[in-house]
């Protein structure tokens, strides 16, 4: 007791003596780095652009990204850490990371907030300088909520730098945010840069956003406008080799538009927008790899890929681990996307003329050779009989698009995982299968064919007729062309929303989290949950409600005097409130 008074004595001595002392009570920045020493003039500003180029490039980079969520829960792939998808509550999301993707994302929005809001705390020499910054940011904003509301549904919406502690925040309608998200780009697309540097967003890139934000609003025509306006811009389709494989006959031009090294040349014009990761870059400015052979490549070199005689038949070493690398799985590719989406015609994926399933292109089960010296079946095809239980088979082999996968490891101790390297975030191929979608939903079904044909053209697939045009086959053309690039979930919940909102094939917004285009395609082209695939402990299962992935319980629980919705199928939905319909 004589120990806490003496204490208290002491504090309150300290208090006396420094209160005539006014400066005692303003509040001083613990880091020179604080922002009212940052945001003081031009350079200050941009730094924070930087930042936020950065939020984006971890979308795409590290041994777990956000990106491999998108395909792991989609139609053409499982995640195989997680198969049952019932585990996936607001408080687990075990090995990938939709949780932290809600959390990720606002952190990023943050940023953006703190630049809108401080905008105008300096006095700008030039209004153009001021509105290409202030544009940017509310393009990084829109972006990310556009990945919000079509991952999660309705989310809180934060407009401005929050300076204070907030315990109240409320759920906003997705339908609100994407209101307001496209009045910000349609300021945005008046300010940014026709031509930017690498990772720079440009005004290609806002248009971009923009159309898939008109989509999901439903505005089709304006959609349209939007996607033709990059479609006439600065960008072609490349249609002839390029770049650091273009002299070697054994490839092809989808060879070299899927070589990271290419994605950002000035000669590559279909380019929107790529992040920037490069090995030769400052460790700080630098990602731990792409990772892409480690997630969606097979584990091929695994111990348990036996030989004939039930020994060892892999090594990780020597032939094809450099080229293969050393997979993993997580994104566990399905039989649809390795076969079933290729078909068309008289076609399939053996004989197609579309190099996107290209035997140069894909390597598949009979080009992967045993490849341990001291097996007898030495260089022969491994042979899935040989293994021991049907779980090794699920996550050791199967066919691979060797063309997107492959990044080589720039440092040379590195494992093969997939090596640093630029990644598409708006490539011109998406824009027209954008556009293809708009004139869809507008009935235009001979302007769809068209501009799906033009994509389906470069790639040396059959042209599709007017009357072959469907919903699923502009999604199948995305899978075809847009694998691992693409936030695969998120755009299948967007078209889900509007086929509800319009109350068309017998869906509608108020049953949503029982009956959507999502779950229903899903269960229709993924036969790992017909199978009931089992692998480590899990079953392959998925019910409508995961259409939306939870938020995290954390961030409802914190919020103290206010209500922020749980959606509906997870723990805490009970508690919902109607979301805010609009934003001042």
């Amino acid at each position: 007791m004589k120990r806490i008074i003496t204490l208290c004595s002491a504090l309150f001595v300290l208090l006396s003596l420094s209160s005539c002392k006014e400066e005692w009570l303003k509040p001083r920045p613990l880091s020179f780095f604080a922002p009212e020493n940052v945001y003081v003039d031009k350079a200050g500003f941009e730094s924070l652009l930087i930042t936020m180029r950065k939020d984006l490039k971890n979308e795409n980079t590290g041994p777990i990204n956000f990106l491999i969520n998108e395909f792991a829960a989609s139609d053409l792939a499982v995640a195989s850490v997680q198969l049952d998808f019932y585990k996936l509550t607001p408080n687990t999301d075990r090995y990938y990371k939709y949780l932290a993707m809600f959390t990720s994302a606002y952190a990023s929005i943050k940023n953006a907030n703190v630049l809108i809001s401080r905008i105008d705390d300096i006095q700008w020499s030039n209004p153009g300088e001021r509105n290409a910054i202030l544009s940017e940011a509310l393009w990084h904003r829109a972006y990310w909520y556009y990945r919000l509301v079509n991952s999660y549904g309705d989310v809180p919406f934060i407009g401005e730098e929050l300076t204070g502690a907030k315990l109240d925040f409320a759920t906003h309608s997705r339908w609100a945010i994407l209101k307001k998200i496209q009045t910000d780009l349609e300021f945005s697309i008046q300010h940014l840069p026709v031509k930017a540097s690498p990772g720079v967003i440009s005004k290609g890139a806002g248009d971009h956003l923009l159309s898939k934000v008109y989509l999901a609003n439903l505005e089709f025509d304006k959609a349209i406008e939007a996607s033709t306006r990059v479609i006439n811009g600065p960008y072609a389709l490349m249609k002839s080799r390029f770049g650091v494989s273009a002299g070697d006959t054994k490839r092809d031009l989808i060879w070299d538009l899927h070589r990271p090294k290419n994605f950002n040349l000035a000669t590559n014009t279909e380019t929107i927008l790529a992040i920037v990761d490069r090995f030769e870059a400052p460790p700080g400015a630098r990602s731990a790899g792409l990772y892409t052979m480690r997630h969606y490549n097979s584990a091929w070199w695994n111990t348990v890929v036996l030989d004939s005689q039930g020994k060892q038949g892999m090594v990780a070493s020597g032939p094809m681990y450099d080229s293969l690398g050393r997979g993993n799985g997580n994104v566990r590719l399905d039989a649809f996307y390795q076969y079933s989406l290729w078909n068309y015609k008289n076609t399939n994926w053996r004989n197609t003329p579309d190099l996107r399933r290209s035997n140069s292109n894909w390597v598949d089960l009979n080009e992967i050779l045993y490849n341990n010296p001291a097996s007898v079946d030495y260089g022969k095809p491994v042979r899935i009989a040989n293994l021991a239980t049907p779980a090794d088979t699920f996550y050791t082999l199967y066919a691979m698009p060797h063309y997107i996968m492959f990044v080589p490891q720039d440092d040379a101790k590195a494992l093969p995982m997939g090596g640093n390297g630029d990644w598409y975030v708006f490539r011109l191929a998406e824009t027209y299968l954008i556009r293809a979608e708009a004139q869809y939903w507008k009935g235009n079904l001979a302007a769809a064919a068209e501009d799906l044909n033009v994509v389906r053209e470069r790639a040396k697939a059959l042209p599709v007729t007017a009357g072959e045009v469907t919903l699923d086959f502009i999604f199948d053309e995305r899978a075809r062309e847009l694998f691992a690039e693409e936030p695969r979930h998120s755009e299948l919940v967007r078209v889900s929303y509007i086929l509800a909102k319009q109350n068309k094939s017998g869906y509608s917004l108020d049953n949503f989290s029982q009956k959507n285009y999502y779950y229903d395609r899903v269960r229709k082209l993924n036969n790992f949950y017909d199978r009931k695939v089992q692998y480590i402990g899990n079953t392959a299962d998925i019910a409508p409600f995961h259409v939306l992935w939870p938020i995290p319980s954390s961030v409802i629980t914190a919020n103290t005097l206010g209500v922020i919705n749980q959606n509906k199928g997870y723990d805490g939905a009970e508690r919902n409130v109607p979301p805010l319909e609009t934003i001042e």
